[in-house]
């Protein structure tokens, strides 16, 4: 019997090498509206929300205080790649470090796809994944 745990909410069965499936589904991003149109006009915020968080949950087992920080070096720095359109190189490894936290399958290459493909289901897919381990918590998350 497998127990759920803070970065195993919804207790999603794991497959033979330990690994599970994301919790949201990649194309779910318009369940948060929110989070969604943001990431459509400022993906930018997103990004940096997302990496502030992981940060923070891997540093100190907790949620980020204020939900993340939406402008700073990761906003910069993932402007600075959208502006010559490279962006989802930092996406890519950015769901590399999320799926890592979370054991969730996958690999480089899917990686990629999503961050390419539809970058906006890919920062939600995220945000909300980040989510749902924050509220474990006990913490609401913003």
């Amino acid at each position: 019997m497998q127990i759920a745990s803070n970065t195993n909410t919804k207790n999603l069965p794991l497959d033979s090498s330990g690994r599970r499936g994301w919790s949201h589904s990649l194309f779910g991003c318009f369940s948060d509206c929110g989070t969604c149109l943001t990431a459509v006009f400022c993906p930018c915020i997103v990004y940096s929300k997302i990496s502030t968080r992981l940060d923070h949950l891997n540093k100190n087992g907790s949620p980020h205080p204020s939900g993340g920080d939406a402008c700073g070096g990761s906003c910069i720095g993932y402007t600075a790649t959208c502006c010559i359109g490279v962006s989802c190189i930092l996406q890519t490894i950015q769901r590399g470090n999320t799926r890592s936290r979370y054991n969730i399958s996958g690999n480089g290459c899917t990686d990629f796809l999503a961050a390419c493909c539809c970058h906006v289901c890919d920062l939600v897919q995220e945000s909300r994944e980040i989510e749902l381990e924050e509220n474990s918590y006990g913490k609401q998350s913003y």
